[in-house]
């Protein structure tokens, strides 16, 4: 096939009206292990920093909220700016009253995470993923560091100086993502019709897939239950 005839096939493709993929995210048991914080005497001098309680949100929907989905290797077409475009994309995890805000984060391939210091206490950030190994030191309030992300995974992140801080960066193929509100609904937005492998990730249950096809200006509907697995979804466990 000639390069002329494989462009005007993804142009037509891309220029296909869009459809939304619609979701829901069934989870009926706790599956994290929360963090029990340790007091602060037994790691930190100088300034105190007050602890904040692990969360006091209702703990299904705490485990709705840790919900990523995405769509994995898109056939048909992928429109090119999902990924030049990556680069402008920026998300942040502050380190703030001990603890890492957000815990998770999903970002499409090329973006970049900023880790500002709002505490009056050193901070670290490092990970040893796969997806992406780093270690920014030790620095203070008031500093910040940026890293990009590359590399599609699952990126761990931690705080040397402080074992209960953890942290997740869910670097996905694409743009085409989104992570899950309490309620357990997701939608991914003005997907070009084809044949899709859809994504649900958890840290404590891994991957689990369905394959679904969006037609062109029909929105597709899509419902994950976990940890369960049926005979239409496959699973993978989580990268550590």
């Amino acid at each position: 096939m000639s390069t002329k005839l494989v462009s005007g096939v993804l142009l037509g493709a891309m220029l296909a009206a869009g459809a939304d993929i619609r979701g829901n995210i069934v989870i009926d048991r706790k599956l994290t292990r929360h963090n029990v914080t340790a007091a602060a005497g037994i790691y930190e001098r100088g300034t105190p920093v007050e602890l904040k309680a692990d969360t006091d949100q209702d703990p299904i929907a705490f485990e709705r909220a840790h919900v990523a989905v995405y769509i994995e290797g898109p056939s048909g077409s992928t429109s090119p700016k999902t990924l030049s475009e990556a680069g402008g994309v920026k998300a942040a995890i502050e380190q703030k009253d001990r603890r890492f805000v957000p815990d998770l984060v999903v970002i499409p391939a090329g973006a970049t995470v900023s880790f500002p210091n709002f505490d009056p206490i050193f901070h670290n950030v490092f990970s040893l993923s796969n997806a992406k190994s780093f270690d920014l030191g030790n620095y203070p309030q008031g500093q910040t560091r940026l890293v990009s992300f590359p590399t599609p995974g699952a990126v761990a992140v931690y705080c040397h100086l402080h074992p209960n801080m953890a942290a997740t960066i869910l670097v996905t193929p694409n743009s085409w993502a989104a992570r899950v509100d309490p309620s357990g609904a997701f939608t991914l937005n003005d997907v070009p019709p084809g044949s899709y492998t859809v994504v649900a990730w958890h840290k404590a249950v891994g991957t689990v897939r369905k394959t679904i096809n969006v037609g062109e200006g029909a929105n597709t509907e899509i419902t994950f239950t976990l940890p369960y697995v049926d005979s239409r979804e496959t699973k993978h466990v989580a990268q550590r």
